[in-house]
């Protein structure tokens, strides 16, 4: 049986996670994309200085720490650049639903290093789910032609689903905030040294509106998802979470909707729920094996 809490904890982060495209466009009306990911993962960090400082959160061993730290440029640093790269030119409904690739790139990721094989019914759901997002690409540019926001959407997917699966073996000697505490800073560190300059300039001319989502991003979607995904994690099976990004496309366009009166175009959702359909045909005919806990 999974945990209550776990999914209790599976459930924040997915509504957080989901609520995160529609912030990052409204950061967007008021801060270049480098600048609002800098300054977001700035804020986070500080925000878990604090509490490390306060639960006086060990340090992890300096043989782990390496991995650790590529994991959080990648899996943090990497997904959140991406995304918010590509939602300059992509709406918060196509983009989550590119970002429900996860399942795919997670059960993808575990047969290149877990040994774990798909069988032809999963390959062929693969298959769709990209078919499915070229159409959201068509979709969301209006023509034949590959959208650049899409494919840094769907490189973020596969970012955020290296960190998901290779995080696994830490959390079985690491605490989810101590985890999710060294990827945001590993991420937040590399991000500094590109964007730093002009940084001051960009809070000072934004609109509140835009520094209020900023700091939304920073501490729910940002800080909070992060750790109870991790918590998660750590107490159930990567199969049953990897699921729950299912949700994260119509949370997001209803959250959309709400928040900014946004709602993705018919192609877009047509080639979305094709795209899902693929994801489900490969997590259901995917590998058994799960990833240890």
């Amino acid at each position: 049986m999974t945990d209550t809490k776990a999914l209790f904890a599976a459930a924040i982060t997915v509504l957080l996670w989901s609520s995160a495209f529609p912030g990052i466009r409204a950061a967007l009306e008021g801060y270049p994309p480098g600048h609002l990911v800098l300054l977001r993962f700035l804020i986070a960090s500080v925000s878990l200085g604090i509490v490390a400082l306060v639960t006086r959160l060990p340090a992890p061993s300096l043989a782990d720490l390496p991995g650790m730290l590529l994991l959080g440029v990648i899996g943090i640093g990497g997904y959140q650049t991406a995304l918010t790269f590509g939602q300059q030119t992509v709406s918060a409904g196509a983009a989550a639903l590119a970002v429900a690739l996860t399942p795919v790139f997670m059960a993808l990721i575990g047969t290149v290093f877990l040994g774990e094989r798909l069988a032809a019914a999963a390959w062929s759901g693969t298959v769709l789910s990209f078919v499915g997002i070229a159409i959201v690409s068509l979709g969301e540019n209006g023509s034949l032609k590959w959208s650049g926001g899409i494919a840094l959407v769907v490189l973020a997917a596969l970012a955020t689903s290296v960190f998901f699966v290779l995080q696994k073996p830490y959390l079985r000697r690491y605490s989810p905030l101590q985890m999710t505490t060294i990827g945001i800073w590993a991420g937040t560190i590399i991000m500094a040294f590109i964007w730093l300059p002009g940084l001051t300039r960009s809070i000072q001319q934004a609109p509140v509106g835009a520094t209020a989502a900023v700091l939304y991003l920073a501490i729910l979607p940002g800080t909070v998802a992060y750790v109870t995904w991790a918590y998660a994690l750590s107490k159930a099976p990567a199969s049953v979470l990897g699921n729950a990004i299912y949700l994260e496309p119509p949370l997001a366009i209803v959250v959309c909707y709400l928040w900014l009166g946004e709602l993705p175009a018919l192609l877009t959702v047509c080639g979305g729920a094709i795209a899902l359909l693929g994801v489900v045909i490969t997590s259901v005919f995917g590998s058994s094996r799960q990833i240890p806990p």
